[in-house]
């Protein structure tokens, strides 16, 4: 019996497969990687990953040969609304108003997302897509900074380096409470803008302390599993 014709070669016909299985197992890694990065944060292995996806340790390396690219490819979207973020402060005819709104909107990315939380510390010289994308925020931020000390509002003596400060502190924060308590986040950051506003700047009202016994889940849990490693830096140059 006579074959159909086909456009194809017998070699290339059985490559396209394999094309199609490892952009599966691509999709595969890439769902597993957020799930686990998402409510564990970046100290997930890479053992872990490949398991969660179904897939052997070689065919997670073949596909990522580093977890820097592994994090570059979970995270290019989320660093996208990161510069978002900015962008939309900036365009706030109130400068003030529009970095409170920056700051509030990034540490909530930060508490929805444990592994994002941990990226906006930590810097990763192979991951050039979000090391990019950290770049133009930052010089972005600079401006919105300098627009927000010009309305008198904003410290003369703020500086870049106290927004790294703050989502270092509030990573820690994310992952302590995320369970018990998950907007404590937001209490940090009320008692942050009133040490970042100058006197007479309008601020909002400062949200309510978690409750004691929300607050106490949150201590046991940290002291059973330790506080995270992650290491900041991650905004600045």
């Amino acid at each position: 019996m006579t074959s159909p014709p086909s456009d194809q070669t017998p070699c290339q016909q059985p490559c396209t497969g394999l094309r199609a299985d490892a952009e599966r197992n691509r999709d595969r890694i890439l769902a597993a990687a957020r799930r686990l990065y998402a409510t564990e944060g970046l100290g997930v292995s890479m053992a872990s990953v490949a398991r969660e996806a179904g897939v052997g340790k070689a065919t997670l390396g073949r596909r990522f040969a580093t977890r820097e690219e592994l994090v570059n490819a979970v995270f290019t979207d989320r660093m996208d609304a990161y510069v978002d973020a900015v962008d939309e402060a900036l365009a706030d005819p109130d400068p003030w108003h529009g970095f409170i709104g920056y700051l509030h909107a990034v540490c909530a990315m930060q508490a929805a997302d444990r592994g994002f939380a941990d990226v906006l510390t930590m810097t990763f010289p192979a991951a050039k897509t979000l090391e990019a994308c950290r770049a133009e925020a930052y010089d972005r931020l600079l401006e919105l900074i300098t627009r927000a000390k010009n309305t008198g509002h904003l410290r003369d003596d703020f500086t870049h380096q106290d927004v790294v400060i703050l989502l270092i502190a509030n990573a820690g924060v994310v992952t302590a409470t995320g369970d018990s308590a998950p907007d404590t986040w937001r209490r940090l950051v009320g008692h942050m803008l009133r040490s970042y506003a100058a006197p007479g700047a309008p601020i909002p009202p400062l949200p309510e302390a978690p409750r004691p016994t929300a607050l106490y889940r949150a201590m046991v849990r940290l002291s059973q599993t330790g506080p995270g490693t992650a290491q900041g830096g991650g905004l600045g140059r």
